[in-house]
């Protein structure tokens, strides 16, 4: 697989530069910083509620793992489009068919033979709203344990909702690491209930700091840019200089917190 860190650097550059532009922030909470044992491969199963995932696995992984090289798998037919990322680390699978598979779990087994590899996965497979229950999980994900009996699997959810700005916030928290051997204890189906409920437990917790609307309760990664920009914005800039004030970009400049 091609991976090139001067490739990486440049897209961590310019993947951060656009999310400063369109998110509001990227903001992990305290009690979820990734807690991945060493000396083991692991495997980050994610929920896939939007596009942005691609790019909060690039963010996450270069701010706080840094040290463990990303393998990522997308869609063929996707990845065509986005031929650069097959130097970040993803490789392209065929989906919908067996064959794929096959061909995806061979892949999976080599990134694990690594014990400081990472193997980032959207655990559905498919685009699915973070409020489904139960968390689907792709047939693929419960036979990775029988490829690398050695891993450690790390749930991660993430969820971008609006507060009081007019962009999005994306906001992350990773889980308790399940070892490998704990879901060959299980046949498949009680394996995918096992991540589900993993995955499942850390998106609801999350989602109960995302409804506190409370920055502190999260420690911030990357800061967007505040307020609503253009004209209205420079008017707004231009007002508080001749007052002497000292200017808030935000809409909403009040403590957010929920009612």
């Amino acid at each position: 697989m091609l991976r090139s860190e001067r490739h990486l650097d440049f897209f961590n550059f310019m993947f951060t530069r656009f999310t400063r532009k369109h998110m509001r922030a990227v903001r992990i909470a305290r009690w979820g910083l990734p807690e991945v044992p060493r000396g083991a491969p692991a495997v980050i199963f994610a929920n896939h509620p939007s596009w942005w995932d691609g790019v909060a696995f690039m963010l996450l992984y270069r701010r706080l793992l840094k040290d463990r090289p990303l393998f990522t798998p997308m869609a063929e037919w996707a990845l065509n489009k986005y031929a650069f990322m097959r130097r970040l680390g993803v490789f392209g699978i065929e989906t919908g068919s067996s064959r794929g598979t096959v061909a995806f779990l061979r892949t999976a087994e080599h990134v694990l033979k690594d014990p400081s590899h990472i193997l980032w996965i959207n655990a559905p497979g498919r685009f699915a709203d973070p409020r489904e229950r139960p968390i689907p999980i792709a047939p693929g994900m419960t036979r990775l344990a029988e490829m690398a009996p050695g891993a450690n699997f790390v749930p991660l959810a993430l969820d971008y909702p609006f507060w009081g700005e007019r962009k999005a916030e994306m906001l992350v928290a990773f889980g308790a690491p399940i070892p490998a051997a704990e879901l060959l204890a299980l046949d498949r189906d009680a394996r995918a209930a096992r991540l589900a409920a993993a995955l499942e437990a850390t998106h609801d917790r999350l989602v109960a700091d995302a409804i506190s609307r409370d920055p502190e309760r999260f420690d911030t990664l990357v800061q967007g840019r505040e307020g609503m920009g253009g004209v209205y914005q420079m008017w707004r800039r231009l007002g508080a200089l001749l007052r002497g004030q000292r200017f808030d970009p935000r809409h909403d400049n009040q403590p957010e917190r929920a009612p």
